[in-house]
């Protein structure tokens, strides 16, 4: 007989319950023959040509289970619930196991819910059963237990829920009720400040546990997420008040804080429905971004400058698919930059594809990256056809600038002549939020093999953006596409390279003074920097994960602030640190203000906590090409001989995009333990410095390295311990220090530079 004919059942129990829906172990009015195909909480058809597909069997719903198993121990047999009888009166058949059935089966279950052929086999000789009866009945209990297991689950859920809930309107009554315990009235701003602000971080933290369990609950139950409102209505924000406001996106002191969404926090991996969509998403994206890496003209423009512009109307004719219509009130940027880097192919996909080298070797621009769910992990041993979902967070070094969150797929292959390719394409209208303010269209890089560890890199960055809320000041450097460009990643990766080069360089030459010959010393001092500098750009931007404050009436460049509890991190001092951050324009070349900040014997005209002592070079590490890239040990001679003398640790680093001076007091002792190959991920750091960015308005592209190019953005950025007890009360004298420290070193790089231009 043709396998997949099917057999009408003359001896089998019936498969049918009294509602008509299929239940207990049965399929359909009929078996076919060949062997069963099975998988727990689904009924399979028997079919000889034994290749049924998960989709084609129809799986069990919970109330159907209940109604028609009673735990197993009733069978019935007639149509399927697709295969209605016509005779809809007559009497179905129904026949129950016995009691002793039941407990004989239930007793083995405990003992073995996995029961294979031979044990099936015996215990229906026992229980005067068939085999499938058996088979059917442990796969039904599995399927019921593991059904109660979840009910209990989402009952735990539920309850925890509860409790935060509860423990969000108590923070909420302890905000509201706040009083002074001296004279019973409020309480003084410099006194609350940081306990509000603690409270704030605390109510944030419960917020992202409902989330989270919301999201655990949706799983099980099969509703939708439930975005839970704030439970404590926002306090108005009151004068010169620290650390307060902005949660939530609400207005700030002195104007807006950016960058409040919730974008990267709330958003899980993806559901199996989507997997295929994103796949095919990302297969579109790849052959996409090939083309757009290879094309010229007309669909890229050249501009003036070399660099070239995306043809908006070209692009939309020859990628008429895209990634939706584009949001109200959001704006096209594109940008492509070709460059030659010393790092093999190899070591330059994995960068790409691991979220925390991404992070590291782009700490500039990414302030975040996290990997949710690998969908393909490659092949051959290699990234090959891997497939992730990632979110991360762009940044520009200033809090002037809101950040960009993304969700998306990261997507990896290598083509037929050697070539690899890593492309992002958002998954944002798999989840539509009003949060989102921005939108990768296929990007990312294509990367050539060359002789001696070499790779070419093309690299493509285009992208869908409101940039409403970036600040006057940096207007023309993001719209320019200088500030998250093709040329500012290609620019870094060029940088990054050339660091990773001289790190695991062995020929050092040993005439020069003060450069450390040391393998082991110069990877620890350098590994080191790498973590000072990371901190330093995690901690200045507009991200969401801190809040800014602003300081009113200090004049046209407002002053941000905020603090930060440091408690058992073994890389920063405990107590409480105040971050203090401003960014102002300079009339002088991004080169002119980087030279006079790295430079230790200018140091004194602006350091005002070096107090006026000599600064010296005690060692340094040459970083690349550019003599301005490199770590270096300064040791500050006070002139005040009652005063120990000071080391601090500076990484300068610099390309045609964006320059950083970074440095951080450090402990002698600790020091000479990391150059002599010590651990230094036990020096506490604070780290302060600068971000220097052209302003965007040069007419020949804008680069550091051009000596006569236009003006500069200074970022200045400060980090103070302002107590070293992690519970103390922030007070107002603190910040107004703090506040005087950033703005006397202001005044005084404006002074100098001034000078030097006059």
């Amino acid at each position: 007989m043709p396998a997949g004919i099917m057999i009408p059942a003359r001896n089998m129990p019936s498969m049918i319950g009294r509602n008509g829906t299929v239940g207990g172990f049965g399929s359909s009015s009929g078996l076919t023959l060949g062997q069963p195909n099975m998988m727990e909480g689904q009924l399979h058809q028997l079919d000889m040509t034994q290749n049924t597909s998960e989709s084609d069997i129809p799986r069990i719903r919970d109330d159907d289970f209940d109604s028609a198993t009673k735990s197993g121990s009733e069978n019935h047999d007639g149509a399927s619930g697709d295969e209605q009888d016509p005779r809809p009166n007559k009497k179905k058949r129904y026949h129950r196991h016995t009691q002793h059935q039941i407990q004989e089966m239930e007793a083995f279950f405990k003992e073995c819910p996995h029961p294979d052929d031979k044990q099936r086999k015996e215990l229906s000789r026992e229980l005067g059963l068939e085999p499938l009866q058996v088979k059917f009945w442990f796969q039904n209990k599995r399927t019921q237990m593991k059904t109660q297991h979840e009910r209990h689950e989402n009952t735990q859920l539920r309850s925890e829920n509860e409790k935060l809930r509860a423990d969000n309107m108590r923070y909420r009554d302890a905000l509201s009720n706040a009083s002074c315990p001296n004279c019973g009235g409020p309480t003084a701003i410099g006194e609350m400040s940081f306990d509000e602000h603690h409270l704030r971080l605390e109510n944030a933290r419960l917020r992202e546990e409902i989330d989270r369990i919301s999201a655990i609950a949706a799983k099980y139950v099969g509703k939708p997420v439930v975005n839970y409102p704030l439970l404590s209505p926002p306090v108005p924000p009151r004068p010169l008040e620290l650390g307060v406001g902005n949660f939530n996106g609400q207005p700030g002191i002195g104007g807006e804080i950016y960058g409040a969404g919730d974008l990267l926090r709330t958003i899980s991996g993806p559901t199996e429905a989507d997997k295929p969509m994103i796949i095919e998403l990302a297969v579109a994206a790849m052959e996409e971004l090939i083309r757009m890496a290879q094309m010229g003209e007309p669909l890229w423009i050249t501009n003036h400058d070399g660099s070239s512009i995306l043809n908006e109307d070209e692009y939309i004719r020859t990628f008429p698919r895209g990634i939706g219509p584009r949001p109200t009130g959001f704006k096209c940027e594109a940008s492509r930059e070709t460059a030659v880097v010393i790092m093999n192919h190899i070591n330059l996909v994995e960068i790409l594809m691991d979220a925390n080298q991404l992070s590291t070797v782009f700490s500039g621009i990414v302030s975040r990256a996290l990997t949710l769910e690998v969908l393909s992990t490659g092949v051959a041993g290699n990234y090959n056809g891997a497939l992730q979902v990632m979110t991360a967070e762009f940044q520009v070094p200033s809090p002037l600038v809101p950040t960009r969150e993304s969700y998306y797929v990261r997507y990896c292959k290598q083509h037929a002549d050697g070539t690899w390719a890593v492309v992002d394409v958002s998954l944002d209208n798999l989840r539509p939020s009003p949060a989102v303010r921005c939108r990768r269209r296929p990007s990312g890089c294509l990367i050539q093999e060359m002789p001696n560890g070499y790779s070419k890199v093309t690299w493509v960055e285009n992208v869908e953006v409101d940039d409403r809320g970036v600040h006057n000041l940096y207007k023309q450097l993001v719209s320019s596409g200088h500030g998250f460009g093709a040329k500012r990643w290609v620019a870094t990766l060029d940088r990054q390279c050339e660091r990773l080069a001289s790190a695991m360089a062995t020929n050092i030459p040993t005439g020069d003074v003060g450069v450390i010959t040391n393998q082991e010393g110069r990877k620890s001092m350098l590994k080191l920097a790498e973590r000072m500098v990371i901190s330093f750009c995690a901690g200045v931007s507009a991200s969401t994960t801190h809040t800014w404050t602003t300081l009113s009436g200090t004049g046209a460049d407002d002053v941000r602030v905020m603090t930060r509890k440091s408690i058992d991190d073994p890389g920063r001092p405990p107590g409480i640190v105040l971050s203090a951050a401003t960014s102002f324009w300079l009339p002088v070349s991004p080169k002119r203000v980087f030279d006079f900040l790295r430079d230790e014997n200018s140091r004194s005209e602006w350091d005002i906590l070096s107090n006026g002592g000599v600064v010296q070079e005690m060692a340094h590490i040459a970083n690349g090409r550019d003599t301005g890239n490199c770590v270096s040990l300064l040791r500050v001679n006070s002139a005040n001989s009652s005063q120990s003398n000071m080391l601090i640790l500076q990484e300068s680093c610099t390309d045609p995009t964006a320059s950083f001076v970074i440095y951080a007091p450090v402990d002698i002792v600790a020091m000479n333990l990391v150059l002599n190959g010590g651990d230094p991920d036990y020096v506490a750091l604070l780290p302060s410095g600068f971000a220097i960015l052209p302003d965007g308005t040069t007419t020949h592209g804008g680069g550091i390295g051009e000596a006569g190019s236009g003006g500069s953005l200074l970022t200045v950025a400060f980090q103070i311990l302002v107590d070293s007890v992690p519970t103390a009360k922030l007070s107002l004298g603190s910040v107004a220090t703090v506040n005087n420290l950033i703005a006397c070193t202001v005044e005084r790089i404006k002074a100098s530079l001034s000078c030097e231009n006059a």
